[in-house]
């Protein structure tokens, strides 16, 4: 819903937001574990990165051929414009969901949607930042629970790794915990900047995954002529350890990343809280589900302390006193 200004009012999701948060849910809870399962350890993370990045531009035309948007494209569409709404986001982007491929794999399913959710702080600072949008005391309140949920499953689960004897304690914290906690520092900017895209320069949801992926995926491109990734793929081919199965969860990421970007622009980067409530439930039973692991007692004080920050980061906006009638 927009008010008269253009800019986007918040404070109620109309049922097609509301459809849109509901998939994104259940794609948000399956994704760690699909990509757990489906992707092998021996998967270049770039082609799994740059492949999905690939899907994302072809649903989104597909998208924007169905609603009509398509057909005016080149008569709005300049590159500067471009570039100042997508460019930066998209270089962000494509870090981001590298730094996620390999933090799948050296933590648990629950684990790591958990750390994931440390993204609200992060958006919540930057949208402050780029926005000047304000919090409340009880939103600030809220944003603490959820960082002091991060340092307890941070330290707990590396202790709780390192004591079982299971995992290397270094493998689960520089392949695991940081990349994921960076990663959450690079979406909420991302997720912020976007943002201010959809509802500043009224740049369109399917058409800034269009420009974001295709950019995102020039510079996961350059970065191949000198990274790791870019020799394994000279040495054993893009899809190397590639299975049918790995093109599940590379389409849902795609798929998600199209409805993060519909929530995002609809609902705004933090407002999104009670599909990360849910995702994060629907993780917990699936990973007991398809793995019979139950959660950690790390987990199982972290969740409620999550659980809790957004429940009350939704429940407390901030409120300008001197436009409130």
């Amino acid at each position: 819903m927009a008010t008269p200004n253009g800019v986007k009012s918040q404070s109620r999701m109309g049922p097609t937001v509301l459809f849109y948060s509901i998939l994104l849910t259940l794609q948000y809870g399956a994704q760690p574990l699909i990509s757990k399962r489906c992707i092998g350890k021996e998967v270049i993370v770039t082609s799994s990165v740059l492949t999905c990045e690939i899907v994302k531009v072809i649903c989104a035309l597909i998208l924007m051929a169905r609603d009509g948007s398509l057909k005016g494209l080149s008569k709005e569409w300049t590159l500067m414009g471009s570039l100042t709404a997508s460019g930066l986001p998209a270089a962000i982007y494509a870090l981001q969901n590298s730094l996620l491929q390999i933090s799948y794999r050296s933590l648990d399913s629950l684990t790591f949607s958990i750390l994931n959710q440390t993204k609200i702080f992060f958006t919540a600072f930057f949208t402050f930042i780029i926005l000047r949008q304000k919090q409340s005391v009880q939103q600030m309140g809220a944003l603490c629970l959820l960082i002091m949920a991060a340092v307890l499953l941070s330290v707990g689960e590396g202790s709780n790794k390192s004591s079982s004897g299971g995992v290397n304690p270094e493998q689960v914290l520089f392949y695991g915990i940081i990349p994921v906690l960076v990663a959450s520092v690079l979406s909420g900017l991302a997720s912020s900047l976007c943002q201010w895209a959809s509802q500043v320069k009224k740049h369109s949801s399917y058409l800034m995954t269009v420009e974001m992926s295709i950019v995102g995926s020039l510079c996961l491109l350059v970065s191949t002529l000198k990274s790791p990734d870019g020799e394994a793929i000279k040495r054993h081919g893009f899809f190397h350890g590639w299975t049918a199965l790995t093109m599940v969860p590379v389409i849902s990421n795609a798929l998600g990343g199209i409805l993060v970007g519909l929530v995002t622009s609809h609902a705004g980067g933090v407002r999104k809280g009670f599909v990360i409530v849910s995702a994060l439930l629907v993780t917990a039973l699936l990973q007991f589900a398809f793995e019979g692991k139950p959660p950690s007692s790390y987990c199982l004080v972290a969740l409620p302390l999550v659980i809790s920050s957004i429940s009350q980061y939704q429940k407390y906006p901030y409120m300008d006193k001197k436009k409130k009638v």
